[in-house]
């Protein structure tokens, strides 16, 4: 019996090998969540499609630990993207899928979490906060069902992987020499391997700010961070001794200028505090506490450092409230989305200046050193005795959830590649598409995050002093993505689309990158090569008009909804009651953040506005509380990237004396806060 399974399991394989080499409509590469959405719209439109994968999951990030969707605004959401979204909000209404505790906890927890509503939620029927292994479910049920062949564990030779015939690619070789023929390719993956060896022209880095005359762009987007009361030193004051890990030792060039330095990756690590279903932290074999003295000796200089209350989901380590190296968002059944959590945490600067262009080999190295950091920071805050006890207990409850990532030691099998290769082509997207001052005529999805870079270098300056030069969180309008910034210059290459690495600007791709939008735009790219196949056209002269009528017919949104900016709400949530804002009040007087409730619940609801020299200081106030914030504008940042403000023009224009903020705004503003810090 033995052998007889092992034969009809051989010839399965056989049977499904050969048909994945066969000639095909559409190659796709990468099974990243773009790559699937693609797939999936190609076999629904008819075509005989195939994913070849480097790895062995489909889903990318979305499947991998981020599982806190960077979403923007919701109603821009559309297709397969929101097909998707609402396929997970199915799962979590089977009672199944809930180990720890109950969906209704979970729908309490929400306003707790990052405000969510947790009736929008059922309204909409869309959930955007999952676990990984819910996320490659979904993924795989989308592809099994719409017929997608699927081929793992094959990767592009990067020195002879593409064969053509003239501007058009007709086959793909891997590594280990299989040969994928189609009529229609499609470079799915994060890093734009397939477009590269195409011979189509890209960027790795930051461009000068002249380029595109953006104000985003280059080193240093704004006021780099100082830390002087921490030595960058091995020997805390002793240059003698050498810098620690990751700190260069001069600054980035003038700012504004362009540069090869790409955004700090990490992982998007799954915690849970569940005992059963909790893998014990452990010291990895090649720990250097080097590494994590940056961050020790930062914490040293901070005050109230502490376990955050293990109420609903504001748990975690912090000090001054703010997080210590990594965040703990909850998503259901108790496990975390853990980003990075501090200036010192697990986004790992520096180390990923390299992987863009860099060989397998190389990047396998890279992908070690995060795993290893990341490992070790969680090592570091559950042993290091620099910390409070209670600290160190808090993250021993703490680990790697047994039920996730199976095969891969419980460990995310996606390093978080935020920015890679950026496609050139006939439109370049730029900060001027995402602020509303330039619109794509032939938008084939919509952007709607705020612009939003990691920081990118630590580094000293001529007195020693370590600085940080920051990423950029800025707020944005909700504007259309061109066509033609998804597939190549004709001369370049015609049976080519690039969902992932498009033709914009870095600064502008801090927008794009969202896991909804490469959704929405692989789905795109699909239709677009359908539509080709069946015109028998290059991908550049398919007809916009019959591009956008089919993507409308899948339920693509292609114009701005009636919300179109991610600054400030365009109307207010009804009115809670006088009772329920004044309880939140209580709670921030005790919290010492305001000193008189009174003037709040008079000015702080609808049809009233809030004086800016009282919002400023309240808001600095409110993110002392969740970090490092000397300023207004990093105030702002910083709550903003705390989900606590929608986005961050409106709040820096507006929350200054001489300006007022509507009572409405401010009251969705108190209320969330007081929530989560309850």
């Amino acid at each position: 019996m033995k052998r007889l399974l092992l034969l009809a399991a051989f010839l399965l394989l056989h049977v499904f090998e050969t048909r994945a080499d066969e000639p095909t409509d559409i190659i796709v590469y990468g099974g990243t969540s773009a790559g699937v959405t693609s797939a999936v719209q190609a076999a629904r439109m008819g075509k005989r499609v195939t994913i070849v994968e480097p790895g062995k999951h489909l889903g990318g990030m979305s499947a991998s630990g981020l599982g806190m969707t960077d979403n923007g605004s919701t109603d821009t959401i559309g297709g397969l993207a929101r097909e998707f979204y609402q396929r997970v909000y199915l799962h979590y209404t089977e009672p199944t899928s809930w180990k720890t505790g109950t969906r209704e906890e979970f729908l309490n927890w929400l306003p707790k979490i990052w405000g969510v509503d947790g009736k929008r939620m059922e309204e909409i029927k869309s959930q955007f906060l999952f676990e990984p292994s819910a996320a490659e479910k979904v993924f795989n049920d989308m592809a099994r069902e719409a017929g997608v062949q699927v081929v793992f564990n094959e990767r592009l030779d990067l020195k002879n992987g593409v064969r053509r015939d003239g501007p058009r690619i007709t086959s793909i070789v891997m590594e280990s020499g299989r040969e994928f023929k189609a009529t229609m390719f499609i470079d799915a993956t994060y890093e734009g391997d397939l477009m590269a060896k195409a011979g189509v022209k890209y960027i790795v880095g930051r461009e000068p700010n002249s380029q595109y005359e953006e104000s985003l762009n280059g080193a240093f987007p704004f006021t780099p961070a100082p830390f002087p009361k921490v030595s960058p030193y091995v020997v805390a004051g002793d240059p003698k001794s050498g810098l620690l890990p990751r700190v260069e030792a001069k600054p980035p060039g003038p700012k504004g200028t362009g540069d090869h330095r790409v955004q700090a990756y990490n992982f998007r690590i799954s915690l849970t505090d569940v005992p059963e279903n909790r893998v014990p932290l452990t010291k990895p074999p090649s720990y250097n506490p080097l590494d994590y003295e940056l961050l020790a000796r930062h914490i040293a200089t901070m005050k109230n450092v502490r376990p955050g209350p293990r109420k609903h989901a504001a748990i975690g380590l912090r000090g001054n409230g703010g997080d210590l190296g990594i965040n703990f968002e909850l998503v259901p059944n108790r496990k975390t989305d853990s980003n990075c959590g501090s200036e010192f945490g697990s986004d790992m600067y520096g180390a990923s200046y390299d992987w863009p262009e860099a060989d397998y080999a190389k990047r396998q190295e890279i992908w070690e050193l995060h795993k290893n950091y990341t490992l070790g920071l969680l090592w570091f805050l559950a042993t290091d005795p620099r910390l409070p006890q209670e600290v160190r207990d808090e993250m021993q409850c703490w680990g790697l959830p047994k039920d996730e990532f199976t095969d891969n030691s419980h460990f995310p099998f996606q390093l978080y590649v935020r920015e890679a290769r950026r496609m050139i082509s006939d439109y370049v997207v730029t900060e001027h598409d995402a602020k509303g001052a330039r619109t794509a005529e032939d938008g084939v999805a919509i952007g709607s995050y705020p612009l939003d870079s990691h920081g990118v270098t630590l580094y000293i300056d001529e007195k020693g002093v370590l600085h940080r030069e920051r990423g950029f969180f800025v707020g944005s309008k909700s504007f259309p993505i061109s066509y033609r910034a998804i597939r190549p210059r004709a001369e370049e290459c015609t049976n080519l689309l690039v969902p992932g690495c498009l033709s914009s600007s870095h600064a502008a791709y801090g927008s794009i990158r969202m896991e909804p939008v490469f959704m929405m735009l692989g789905q795109a790219a699909a239709t677009a090569a359908s539509l080709a196949i069946e015109q028998k056209t290059a991908i550049q002269e398919v007809p916009y008009a019959k591009l956008r009528e089919r993507l409308l017919a899948d339920k693509q949104i292609l114009d701005r909804p009636a919300r179109t900016t991610t600054s400030a709400p365009d109307t207010a949530a009804a009115s809670a009651p006088e009772a329920e804002l004044a309880a939140d009040l209580q709670v921030l007087a005790k919290k010492d953040l305001i000193t008189s409730p009174d003037y709040w619940l008079k000015h702080a609801v609808k049809g009233e506005r809030c004086e800016g020299e009282k919002v400023g200081p309240l808001l600095l106030g409110m993110a002392r509380t969740l970090g490092d914030a000397s300023t207004h504008q990093e105030a702002v940042a910083l709550l903003a990237q705390k989900k606590v403000l929608s986005s961050t023009d409106f709040w820096e224009a507006n929350a200054v004396p001489g300006k007022s903020v509507p009572g409405s705004y401010m009251r969705l503003v108190l209320r969330g806060f007081a929530s989560r810090v309850k």
